[in-house]
């Protein structure tokens, strides 16, 4: 049966995608994992351990951008991740959550969940408001304090710091300001907003290279809300014992780097453009700002790298959670069909899951099943199921009463008039569904960079981080072009799919 040969063909096409994209089961298949948070300065941190692991003979990979404190501390926990940079201001106040934030108070409540921290490496980023030049001379403000007597001051925070204890709701309590509700915003984007005025008061890292670039000024915290900052590492405490030569690694990055010399490294990658990877070697190899030029990439050759390097497990994600949606998707299309009642359940319940953030329900997965592509599945499997089912039901639904009759005149059992005559009826319906949601899924797979499953999404992650449009086009134009060849590919397929009678037929 046509109908079952291509399902089967493409359910061993995932299992060999896969296989494929899957690395095998040897050690050295099992690299050290180093995470990332999703801006510069924690690319660039994350990308110095990587590269001094390395020098150290042990395989290690970067996973890059995985989103907030949250998600990242979490991944640590679970074992997903082995390192990453933190600060000790933020594992105080949202991490382990202790009020304290010297290093013996959070080794002290690290230890038992199995992490531990290294020392500082050196510098130290704290947060802190920051409103441009003219309006600060304008209205003479050199400290917090300063903007309770100017509530009219308009506000963009960082999605993060607007719902820290030792942020926004913080900050208002213990220096009494006035504003509204300030305006969530990406932190790179917070920049451009306050150089174009829209914006006045937004919050900043003390490291940040677009301080100056942009000519803010960071206002004092007089009051001194802000706890320590420093830059440490927070690892799995059983590292050292696998990997004995991260002791190494530890003792080069304790006390290596200054504020300023940070600084410098986010200029080189935030406004310069030079590569995460590039900026970690060139300080490694104490060339400090090299002079090396660093070639400018056009958008097409970027693009044809992105596709070399996340095409693959893009279009793993896309195939496999395809399948798993048409294995389960049908059959429950059916039960709708042919149990009414349950059907108004199945519906309800996969439109429930369809009315979910993305970026939520890919989260929810990340305490049962850690970071990577297996979350990422399971989220895109879930939000494939509502096209399925519903065209399936609709699919069946339509089908004339006289030509069920018919079905059953000439002794068709119900398994062999759902099989011979209702589906091959229902299968341009049902076909529908199956393109909306392999567009979706193509679509929706951008998210998973942001939980450390890869493809397309990741270059627009860094591009976001980095406000870069070019970066976030070489990420965006391949999973555009995927939905349209997904979009051509189902024309050929339903040449085989839906019988030659209905494929012309209006």
């Amino acid at each position: 049966m046509k109908r079952a040969a291509w399902l089967v063909a493409l359910t061993l096409l995932a299992i060999a995608g896969w296989t494929f994209t899957t690395p095998a089961s040897a050690d050295d298949a099992k690299p050290m994992r180093v995470g990332s948070k999703r801006f510069v300065e924690s690319y660039v941190l994350a990308e110095m351990v990587t590269q001094l692991v390395r020098q150290q003979g042990v395989t290690a990979q970067h996973d890059q951008g995985l989103g907030g404190t949250a998600v990242v501390f979490r991944a640590l926990e679970d074992g997903a991740i082995d390192v990453y940079p933190e600060y000790t201001g933020t594992l105080a106040e949202t991490a382990v959550k202790s009020g304290a934030s010297d290093l013996t108070a959070l080794r002290a409540a690290l230890a038992p969940r199995g992490l531990a921290l290294s020392e500082p490496l050196g510098f130290e980023n704290t947060y802190a408001l920051a409103v441009s030049r003219a309006v600060a001379t304008r209205l003479g403000l050199t400290k917090i304090s300063d903007l309770v007597a100017h509530p009219e001051l308009r506000v963009a925070l960082s999605n993060e710091f607007v719902g820290r204890r030792d942020g926004w709701p913080g900050l208002v309590e213990r220096y009494g300001l006035r504003f509204p509700s300030p305006k969530a915003i990406d932190h790179a984007l917070a920049y451009e907003a306050i150089s174009r005025g829209e914006t006045d008061v937004v919050d900043v890292y003390t490291t940040d290279a677009k301080i100056v670039r942009f000519d803010l000024v960071v206002l004092a915290d007089d009051l001194h809300f802000f706890p320590p900052y420093e830059a440490v590492l927070v690892y799995r405490a059983d590292l050292p014992r696998r990997v004995p030569s991260f002791a190494r690694v530890l003792d080069r990055m304790r006390g290596a780097i200054d504020a300023s010399a940070m600084q410098r490294m986010n200029a080189r990658a935030d406004l310069d453009g030079v590569p995460f990877a590039r900026v970690a070697e060139d300080f490694l190899a104490g060339a400090g700002a090299s002079t090396r030029p660093s070639a400018p990439v056009g958008l097409l050759a970027g693009t044809l790298e992105v596709v070399r390097r996340h095409g693959p497990r893009h279009l793993m994600l896309v195939v496999v959670s395809l399948a798993m949606s048409i294995l389960v998707g049908l059959p429950l299309g059916v039960l709708a069909y042919s149990r009414r009642r349950i059907g108004v359940a199945v519906l309800g319940i996969a439109g429930v899951v369809q009315t979910i953030p993305s970026l939520a329900l890919f989260c929810f997965f990340i305490p049962l099943l850690g970071i990577g592509p297996v979350p990422a599945l399971a989220a895109l499997f879930l939000y494939g199921l509502l096209p399925i089912i519903r065209n399936t039901y609709a699919g069946l639904v339509s089908i004339p009463a006289d030509l069920r009759e018919a079905a059953v005149a000439i002794g068709l059992s119900p398994t062999e008039r759902l099989r011979h005559v209702e589906l091959p009826l229902a299968s341009r319906t049902i076909l529908a569904g199956i393109k909306t949601s392999a567009v979706v899924a193509v679509g929706s797979a951008t998210i998973a960079a942001f939980i450390g499953a890869g493809g397309f999404g990741e270059p627009i992650s860094t591009g976001l981080s980095l406000n870069d449009v070019t970066t976030i086009l070489e990420g965006a134009i391949p999973s555009a072009a995927m939905a349209l060849l997904v979009e051509a590919s189902f024309l050929l397929v339903e040449r085989f799919v839906v019988p030659r009678g209905l494929q012309h037929a209006r």
